[in-house]
């Protein structure tokens, strides 16, 4: 698919930010399963994704499908995820916007990467394994750009959204750090647009957006980001990999 390119001027033409755009951003929202991508959809119940309990103790599994539909109580099973925050070498940040075909938060803004480690030949998949295969899935970056040694595993985050109030998320989310100039060629079907944003534009261009960001990247954003965003150079120094934390989201 032919990839748009312009730069949108903002704050009288004092930021100049490249949007890629991907893929028509007006298609209707999904009701339930109807308009998802189909591989997508093979998905909600192919892939197994892995029930945790609040200390994130692997506990059973359950499909894609089980683990993001919102209960008549609004609940939602608590399950292991990963989220990838992707930065260039020059230090900027890569943002996206999921598919209008996406299950969940369909047309919202977020980091990079965010999806679950699976069940897998009877065993958990290790989070950066997962990382690596959703990121060439997604970004079509090459396995081979990216060494399980160049992420930093951040800490874990505990959060619980109802969404559309069909499907949702409640999840321990482990956040990754990953740095390098690697080839992006993403998914269509995943990413309907992104750039990448300068560290000291990126509060300006917020809300510029053409849509809501995600919750976790909100909770991240408000509470974490701009630490971690500062010490890029000495990140695995901030790593508390051992914490769950549990933030507000808000707006």
């Amino acid at each position: 698919m032919l990839v748009r390119r312009f730069a949108r001027s903002l704050w009288k033409d004092s930021i100049r930010i490249e949007r890629r755009y991907l893929a028509d951003t007006t298609k209707p929202q999904p009701d339930e399963s109807e308009g998802v991508e189909p591989v997508q959809l093979d998905a909600l119940d192919k892939d197994i994704c892995l029930l945790v309990d609040e200390k994130d103790n692997f506990i059973g599994t359950a499909t894609k499908r089980e683990c993001h539909k919102v209960g008549p109580d609004g609940s939602v099973p608590l399950h292991r995820a990963f989220s990838v925050f992707l930065f260039n070498k020059r230090g900027d940040m890569f943002l996206q916007r999921r598919s209008s075909q996406k299950v969940t938060y369909p047309d919202y803004y977020t980091n990079a990467c965010c999806s679950h480690p699976l069940y897998i030949d009877g065993k958990a998949e290790d989070i950066v394994t997962a990382a690596i295969r959703r990121l060439n899935h997604e970004l079509g970056i090459p396995k081979d750009q990216m060494d399980p040694e160049m992420f930093t595993f951040l800490t874990r985050v505990h959060y619980h959204d109802p969404g559309d109030g069909v499907w949702g998320e409640h999840e321990i989310d482990h956040i990754l750090f990953f740095q390098s100039d690697v080839k992006v060629k993403p998914n269509s079907d995943e990413i309907s647009e992104y750039c990448f944003v300068p560290k000291d534009e990126f509060n300006a261009y917020l809300p510029t957006l053409e849509g809501p960001i995600t919750p976790w990247f909100n909770m991240i954003r408000r509470h974490r980001l701009k630490l971690w965003w500062n010490n890029l150079h000495r990140i695995k120094e901030l790593a508390e990999p051992d914490k769950i934390q549990k933030f507000l989201n808000e707006k």
